[in-house]
């Protein structure tokens, strides 16, 4: 490959990187912040900010080990924004960037999964430590507080049950690859995404959750909240979402009763792996990285 096309790809990757974060962000999604809703300690433009912060690392992952992406990725955020806004789409998104070029996501991914190692382990730990993440507790072993004895896919083995994002690595990244890409083709339709990418991507979100209770909330609130979450989802689904008064009544009441206790209900799981389904898309081409309108709603 030209030194040339390299560049080229590694431009593509960072530009995905970019609009996917921006595109999870901007929608108006019950539960996250917004640019229309935030929370005492985060607001849109933080969002904005951070997905500016991680695309050079993310444009830089061929070639380099994940864990040290996804150090790089958390670092520049914390300089940006001093906060945690995107360390489970760090996680996400580095290894899939890591797939050779030639290579589909689905048949690249668990190549890369396979090559990681202990020193991808103790970067990803320094991450975490670095991002102050809430929510995660302590564990017996492999707590993110120790060094890690084993490889980054080891540890997150372990945590698998409890978290999404590390399950995806345990899956060969099967959630994103299987259920969420093909859901968000569904909801495009047919070269449809440009002009209804909000409702797409709000109906991921929701689909998401009623398939798969939020686990931060679970870590958060209780595996119950977290199944009652997941109930209103489908809810809002079963009455038609925009297609709808009661579907956006029902909309509504969702969003509401997420953000009524702070920030302990925001389904921030799901928006990082609806993330890196938009990534996903945008990097296999079958959603353009190409300008439009971010301020177009459903």
């Amino acid at each position: 490959m030209s030194a040339d096309a390299i560049t080229d790809w590694r431009k593509h990757l960072a530009a995905c990187a970019r609009r996917a974060c921006l595109l999870e962000a901007t929608a108006r999604k019950p539960g996250n912040v917004h640019p229309e809703a935030s929370y005492p300690d985060l607001c849109y433009d933080d969002f904005v900010r951070s997905a500016d912060a991680i695309a050079p690392a993310i444009g830089n992952a061929p070639g380099r080990p994940v864990g040290q992406t996804i150090l790089d990725a958390v670092l520049a955020t914390q300089r940006t924004v001093g906060r945690n806004t995107n360390l489970g789409i760090v996680l996400l998104i580095a290894p899939l960037a890591a797939v050779p070029q030639n290579q589909t996501l689905r048949d690249g991914i668990a190549p890369v999964l396979r090559s990681l190692t202990q020193t991808d382990a103790s970067l990803v730990y320094r991450a975490i430590r670095a991002a102050q993440p809430g929510g995660m507790g302590n564990v017996e072993d492999q707590d993110v507080a120790d060094e890690p004895t084993g490889t980054l896919v080891d540890v997150m083995r372990l945590a698998a049950e409890r978290d999404a994002i590390a399950r995806q690595y345990s899956n060969d990244f099967d959630d994103v690859l299987t259920f969420g890409l093909p859901t968000l083709y569904e909801l495009a339709g047919e070269r449809a995404f440009d002009a209804r990418w909000e409702e797409v991507v709000i109906g991921l979100q929701l689909r998401w959750m009623a398939m798969y209770p939020d686990t931060l909330i679970a870590r958060k609130r209780g595996r119950r909240e977290a199944e009652e979450s997941a109930g209103m989802a489908a809810a809002v689904l079963d009455a038609g979402l925009f297609a709808s008064d009661e579907g956006r009544r029902r909309l509504k009441r969702l969003d509401e009763w997420l953000r009524a206790e702070g920030n302990s209900r925001n389904p921030g799981t799901t928006a990082d792996l609806v993330t890196a389904c938009l990534f996903a898309a945008l990097r296999e081409g079958v959603i353009s990285d190409g300008p439009f309108d971010l301020k177009k709603s459903p």
